[in-house]
């Protein structure tokens, strides 16, 4: 009978590395056992992450296809783990090396640029047409005046000095309509989102791709929630004050108030704003 080690008793020192492997636990199940140990429950992370317990559920189950993509699925897991006291980073990287690293920011600036230049196509339309129809009007009734009072010899005086007046009375307005027009060559980013004075108006745009996000009220009223395509837009307005959250805060461009957000947010990042009437000037 022999003493000396077995097969058997050396196989534990062949797999330690691949039994520690699997040890390690997955991105779901280690945000899960931090909120148990934090002792909070997912309706609990859920109303502090804005986060919708659906997809709270389907992250610790490691199920992240309702987050709609890797750039949601990594916001969220920074904010899960944010909430229930853990370090994101590790989380993340683990993620990023499951699922094909990190993606690559999508360049924004022509994107900006496009919607920069959209409104200078309306607007200036409208007022070359009124400065036309005005240099008309005018024009017509100086020319009627002068004719209809040239047939009468006793009045020529009279209608010479009435056609000096009349023709003169033109010549001035026709600076003054086409001053307008050199003021306002181009509509500023205010005709995106034009908002009256006693209400907070946001336009949320889709400018660099897709996004979830969640608009309400100052009543806390739901206005929308959902996913918002590339190129698509929704304006919301409210009596005081607009709360949103953003699911990729990078992929969206804001105007309020008529003013566009010049606020430079990360691919990714997850952002909760409130706009009111004075904003942007405080928002």
């Amino acid at each position: 009978m022999s003493i000396g080690n077995s097969p058997e008793d050396e196989r534990p020192f062949e797999d330690v590395s691949d039994v520690s492997e699997e040890a390690r636990p997955s991105v779901g199940t280690a945000l899960r056992q931090a909120r148990i140990a934090a002792g909070l429950t997912v309706d609990d992370v859920s109303t502090a992450t804005r986060v919708r317990i659906a997809i709270v559920h389907a992250i610790e189950a490691d199920n992240f296809a309702p987050c709609g993509g890797d750039v949601y699925a990594r916001g969220h897991i920074r904010t899960l783990a944010k909430a229930v006291h853990v370090d994101p980073a590790p989380l993340l990287a683990q993620y990023d090396a499951a699922h094909g690293g990190r993606p690559a920011p999508t360049p924004a600036a022509p994107l900006f640029e496009a919607e920069r230049i959209r409104p200078e196509r309306r607007g200036p339309n409208w007022t070359a047409a009124m400065v036309a129809a005005i240099v008309v009007v005018v024009g017509f009734v100086g020319f009627t005046a002068f004719k209809g009072g040239s047939g009468d010899g006793d009045g020529k005086t009279q209608v010479a000095e009435g056609s000096t007046a009349t023709t003169s009375a033109p010549a001035k307005p026709t600076p003054k309509s086409s001053k307008p027009a050199d003021q306002k060559p181009a509509p500023s980013d205010s005709a995106i989102a034009a908002a009256p004075q006693d209400k907070v108006t946001v336009q949320v745009s889709a400018a660099n791709g897709r996004s979830w996000i969640s608009a309400k009220d100052h009543n806390g009223r739901m206005l929308f929630d959902g996913l918002l395509k590339k190129g698509e837009s929704k304006t919301f307005q409210d009596s005081t004050k607009i709360n949103l959250i953003l699911g990729d805060a990078g992929a969206i461009q804001l105007y309020v108030n008529g003013k566009k957000i010049e606020d430079q947010f990360q691919p990714g990042a997850v952002e909760r704003l409130t706009y009111t009437k004075g904003d942007p000037q405080v928002g």
